[in-house]
Order: C-alpha cells, then structure tokens, then sequence
C-alpha cells in the first residue's frame, strides 16, 4: 500500500509534463483549420463544374488553388481541390518569434463529403496557383425598355397579342433570355427569364397587357425560388398575391 502511494505524486507528475507542441505543429493545425473551412464553404448539393468549384476556391481569403481533379461534384468522387494555406503560431517556450508555415491539402466537394470533413494533407505540387476568368454575366432583363415599348391598350379596347410580339422581337434581346408569351380571356402575358441553377432564385421579369392598364414587374424572391412558380407565365397572366 505504501509503495503505491508513494507512486501516485510521480504519476501525476509524468502526466503533467506532456511534451509541448512545437510552434510548426501549432501553425500547421491552424493552416489545416483554413482548408477545412474552404471545404465548409465549398460544401453544397447543387451540381457545380471543376472550373466553378475552383473559381469560388480562389476566392476565399487565404486560400489558393494549386491543382484540380475530377469534372463535377456529381460525377464520381466529385472534385478534389488541392489548396495552400497559412498558419501561424508562437510559443514562447521554443521560438523567439511567431512561426509561419505554408501547408497544402486535398479538399474533397462532393455531395457524398461530409460536411467539415478534415482535408487531407498533401506534398505541394509545382507551379503557380490557379487562376480562373471571371463568370460570365447573365444577360440583364430589359425592365425598362420593356415598360416602355409595349402597347397601352385604352379602356375598352382588344389586346392585340401579336403586336406584344413584335413588340419583344423588337427589342433584340439577348439569345439567352427565354421569352414566352401568351393570351387569355382578353389579357396578354409575358415573361423574360433566364435560365436558373435549380437551386438560387432564378431572374425573371414579368409583363402584362389588359385593356386600361400595362405592368412589368420583378417577383419577390421568395416567389423566384425553384418550385414557386414565381418565373411563369401563369403568374403573369394571374400574378401571385405578396408572401406575408
């Protein structure tokens, strides 16, 4: 009994004096911790190419882009993403100064990833990092030219649905706008849109034609989400009371 007492004072003693963590250790564990967040930001279900996931990868501060694998996060294993970050760190007990490292990993963007999964870490490949063009804008939607070119009917008067399309031919849109029109029950719909990701809110402009009264509006955005039928000719025609 004595002996393991007298044990007890050295055992506390040893576990108190775990070695420390060198600096470098420290500064890779926080250059790590920055890999691991691109990949929380990256994280998404929504089909992306190579090239989108590692335009949006070059975009986060402290981050860049050396290498990519794979064609899209839906096909196969996804994207594999190899980014440079930084840490850095200072323990007084060993440095005389902050230490900073550069550290790569492998990110994986995947809808199989999981969400905050630990980026693998990887030798850095030779070379600059990456540099990607910037997105293509999408076509803006004609808002006022089209509230000012389309016909005003007078009270009483028919809606003539082909002078609204000549109306749309004439303003020479861009290819990428889809436009559809349609009449019903003496009222002509319209609407611009372009084509959506299936996931954001999708751009879209409305028109309508009745006798006494010409409206173009935007939807809410609410109404412009997938599934709300926001970007339709249908809420043309008979436009979506406001969400409360």
């Amino acid at each position: 009994m004595r002996r393991i007492l007298l044990l007890a004072p050295l055992l506390l003693l040893t576990a108190g004096c775990a070695p420390a963590q060198s600096s470098e250790g420290e500064a890779t564990d926080a250059a790590r911790e920055v890999a691991r967040k691109a990949g929380e930001r990256l994280h998404s279900q929504r089909p992306r190419t190579a090239e989108e996931v590692g335009r949006s990868a070059s975009g986060i501060d402290g981050v860049e882009v050396l290498r990519m694998t794979g064609t899209s996060t839906h096909d196969g294993d996804g994207v594999d993403v190899i980014v440079r970050t930084s840490g850095s760190a200072y323990n007084s007990r060993f440095d005389v100064e902050q230490v900073t490292v550069l550290r790569c990993f492998a990110v994986r963007v995947s809808p199989k990833a999981e969400w905050g999964e630990d980026p693998r870490d990887v030798d850095c490949p030779d070379g600059p990092a990456l540099i990607f063009a910037p997105a293509p804008e999408p076509p803006k939607l004609p808002y006022e030219a089209l509230r000012a070119k389309l016909p005003r009917v007078p009270v009483g008067g028919r809606v003539d649905e082909a002078e609204v399309r000549r109306t749309l031919a004439a303003l020479d849109l861009d290819p990428a706008i889809r436009t559809e029109v349609k009449a019903d029950g003496g009222r002509v719909g319209v609407l611009l849109s372009v084509k959506g990701n299936g996931f954001d809110a999708q751009d879209c402009l409305l028109a309508r034609v009745v006798p006494g009264d010409t409206e173009v509006w935007v939807p809410t955005r609410i109404q412009r989400m997938p599934g709300e039928g926001g970007c339709s000719i249908s809420n043309a025609l008979d436009p979506q009371p406001p969400p409360h």
